[in-house]
């Protein structure tokens, strides 16, 4: 998984890069009538539509780096012909990481280097004890 969105694993015939950006984002929405949250809550109830995981593969690859007319091959040979549950969990991931980024990449937290830098470059603060009281 990668910081730009986009996810590899094995998935049909090998490994396989899925990517969803604003512009894959777009046209999905355009397929399916929903927008991000709404499609990724789908998929996660139970509730998605044929093209909803059909589609997310599709573009999904296509926002990957693969050229159109093959990403449709590949859709067509492993969606198309296999239960379409079997390809859910490649829509969840496409989705999720499009939609929040890697797993485990740990938002909104330093790197333990920077953290201890940090410390050892700031400044002592002065005492903030008030005084006694008479």
């Amino acid at each position: 998984m990668s910081r730009d969105g986009s996810v590899s694993f094995a998935w049909g015939d090998g490994e396989h890069r899925f990517r969803l950006a604003i512009g894959e984002w777009r046209e999905l929405q355009e397929k399916t009538g929903v927008g991000p949250a709404e499609l990724l809550q789908r998929v996660n109830t139970g509730r998605w539509r044929v093209d909803d995981i059909r589609e997310t593969l599709r573009i999904g690859l296509i926002g990957g780096g693969m050229k159109p007319v093959e990403a449709l091959g590949l859709v067509s040979r492993y969606v198309d012909v296999f239960p379409l549950m079997d390809n859910v969990p490649a829509a969840q991931a496409v989705l999720i990481t499009a939609l929040v980024g890697p797993p485990d990449e740990p938002v909104g937290k330093r790197e333990p280097a920077e953290a201890a830098t940090e410390a050892t470059d700031a400044s002592p603060s002065p005492s903030s004890t008030a005084p006694e009281r008479s």
